[in-house]
């Protein structure tokens, strides 16, 4: 048996850079164990599966698909990076000649379309709430609040609740929270460090997230966003927000450019900034730009560039 698979880097436009994600073309349905399978092979955070929705569509010509995406460990009901990869497959390899693609996926309709030289994903966008000590004592055991006080007045207001992990500290490293929200959604913690901090900080933080594993084992989190307030100084490009984005919990220690997580930064960000039209990058080490731009109908548009790497075919 044969399958087509390639290999795109999504949200940049250089090879080896922003998050690669293995897409599989399904002309039949394919056992449900071989997903995992292939997946695992693949061993990057995300490999999508593409299949027809009936016997007689194409992919070059029909516009709606169905989708899943699996990391090396499980399936995950949400991917925007293997979303943008599989569009890209789609438009740029197999030519496909509508002008707006639809998934039918876990998270329900997804569409993509071409806007000049991105890809635009419609994705949900997943609301945030903050995260009062006290409601998730029985999640974080190990929390302390941090009340600390800057020259800058950053962090002078102790109703905030500022949070130091110390568990999870091991990980994060001894940093000052700003912030504390979780999507239900999605169950993702994000947590903001202080605006005192620069990008730089963010990019060299030392994380080892198997230690989330032993500190988070009730499964309300799925995944850790760090997230840092952009330069306004225009320093780097203007950008709106940084984050860093980590899943031990499904297999992915540290996910280089997020699409999902940006589904919930979005609404963080648009709220707190006043914007609905924004600027982010993903600090990994490989590095990801993001354009968002909020919806009318409660959604998020997520725009990225795609550099395809790999084309070939899985033989078994």
């Amino acid at each position: 048996m044969q399958i087509p698979i390639f290999t795109v880097d999504a949200f940049t436009n250089r090879s080896f850079s922003g998050n690669p994600a293995a897409v599989c073309l399904l002309e039949h349905d394919l056992n449900e164990d071989l997903h995992q399978k292939i997946a695992t092979e693949m061993n990057l955070s995300e490999t999508a599966f593409i299949r027809k929705l009936r016997s007689m569509d194409d992919f070059t010509k029909s516009s709606c698909f169905g989708l899943r995406w699996f990391t090396p460990a499980k399936e995950v009901p949400l991917c925007g990076h293997a979303t943008l990869a599989a569009a890209a497959v789609l438009f740029h390899i197999q030519k496909n000649t509508n002008s707006v693609l639809t998934f039918v996926t876990l998270s329900g309709e997804l569409k993509a379309r071409q806007v000049e030289d991105h890809i635009v994903l419609d994705l949900p966008l997943y609301l945030t709430y903050p995260q009062v000590f006290q409601e998730v004592e029985e999640l974080i055991k190990n929390m302390r609040s941090d009340y600390c006080n800057s020259e800058n007045g950053v962090l002078q207001n102790a109703a905030a609740q500022l949070w130091s992990l110390t568990d999870w500290n091991a990980a994060i490293g001894d940093m000052i929270v700003q912030d504390l929200c979780y999507s239900p959604d999605t169950k993702k913690l994000l947590v903001r460090l202080s605006d005192a901090y620069e990008r730089s900080v963010l990019e060299e933080l030392q994380v080892s997230a198997q230690n989330f594993l032993s500190a988070e084992k009730t499964g309300k989190v799925k995944g850790l966003i760090l997230t840092l307030k952009g330069d306004s100084s225009g320093k780097h490009e203007g950008y709106d927000f940084y984050s860093r984005y980590f899943a031990p919990w499904v297999g992915v220690l540290e996910d280089p450019v997020t699409g999902s997580a940006h589904a919930v930064l979005s609404s963080y960000w648009s709220e707190q900034l006043g914007k609905k039209e924004m600027l982010a990058f993903q600090c990994s080490r490989r590095g990801g730009e993001l354009k968002i731009s909020l919806r009318n109908d409660g959604r998020v548009d997520i725009a990225g560039q795609i550099a395809v790497v790999l084309k070939g075919n899985l033989t078994f």
